[in-house]
């Protein structure tokens, strides 16, 4: 296979810090021998697991990559045994833009892996994580939010495994995380998805969603910053016992968490997120903006539980996921 045109520009290999950046050839009009330089820190400290960090796989997200640049900011190799490895914004060109997408290729990187050496911008990038990143790591934590149309409940997740080994460590990972919610997850897409490459190879790997609308709180944030140091001590890469607060644990159990907009329209959220919802409520109205005088296009629930997710922007496409539900476990 080819080798991938993306080239560290610093050691991922010696003892000590290192900041640098994964440069990305990338020939354009307003720059012929131009290059994508997406931000790296490297701190290793002798033998020891590896952690590969990450945010910004899709660049409108931000508590990952605010909990990131500050960790590359302060962390010492004389506080970690092994390694770290932090890339605080994955889609580098997504996250420059503010959009979900690259604005170069238009490529969802967290839909393109395994990615190719000779393919697009993304799917280089992605090539580069599956054979150069993934291979070298002990456990993954990838950092999401739901970006500009989505709002969560702040939970760490992992997804149910054929290896019950690792399912069952990666549901301790997320518990050591210790965001106020915690979820077993399934996804409805996994075909490509980052999650899917790091476990195909019996990775430890773990997410999240701490929040949305295109932006940050300082909730969210400060769920983050802890969690990823949580994640460390509980993988013994830095000392110390993870500083637990309570969390609630929920499951995705079927597809029947997932309600989604038959009409376009504006949105009305019925019930809020964190509320219980019985199976046959109405979790959300459609209306139609086309005239007057419609009645609401009414979304019901297809199960019992709470609202773990739900559309942020006030208008919604036919397509558009609506709602996502959870039930305590």
């Amino acid at each position: 296979m080819r080798d991938n045109p993306i080239v560290p520009t610093i050691d991922l290999a010696a003892d000590g810090v290192r900041h640098g950046f994964l440069r990305l050839p990338y020939s354009r009009d307003d720059s012929a021998w131009g290059s994508v330089m997406i931000p790296i820190a490297f701190v290793r400290n002798g033998p020891g697991p590896t952690a590969l960090l990450t945010g910004a796989n899709h660049g409108d997200e931000y508590e990952g990559p605010l909990a990131l640049f500050e960790l590359a900011r302060t962390l010492e190799p004389k506080d970690v045994t092994g390694t770290v490895i932090i890339i605080p914004a994955m889609n580098y060109p997504a996250f420059r833009a503010g959009t979900r997408t690259s604005p170069i290729d238009k490529g969802n990187l967290n839909r393109t892996f395994p990615g190719r050496p000779d393919g697009t911008v993304t799917e280089k990038i992605a090539d580069y994580f599956q054979r150069y990143l993934l291979p070298r790591s002990d456990i993954v934590l990838d950092f999401h939010s739901g970006g500009s149309t989505l709002d969560f409940l702040p939970y760490c997740a992992g997804h149910y495994r054929p290896d019950k080994e690792l399912e069952a460590r990666g549901f301790a990972a997320v518990e050591a995380f210790a965001a106020p919610w915690s979820m077993k997850m399934i996804e409805i897409d996994a075909v490509g998805m980052f999650d899917t490459a790091a476990e195909e190879m019996g990775k430890l790997f773990i997410t999240t969603e701490l929040g949305g609308g295109g932006t940050s709180r300082a909730e969210t944030v400060r769920i983050a910053r802890r969690g990823v140091a949580n994640v460390l001590r509980h993988a013994g890469i830095l000392s110390g016992a993870p500083d637990r607060q309570p969390t609630t644990w929920l499951d995705m159990p079927s597809g029947d968490c997932f309600s989604f907009a038959e009409h376009d329209g504006m949105i009305e959220t019925m019930i809020d997120l964190g509320e219980t919802v019985k199976k046959g409520e109405v979790v959300a109205r459609i209306h139609d903006v086309s005239r007057t005088g419609a009645a609401p296009q009414e979304i019901h629930a297809k199960m019992d539980g709470l609202l773990a997710a739900r559309h942020f922007r006030g208008l919604v496409k036919a397509g558009d996921c609506a709602a996502v539900l959870a039930v305590r476990v």
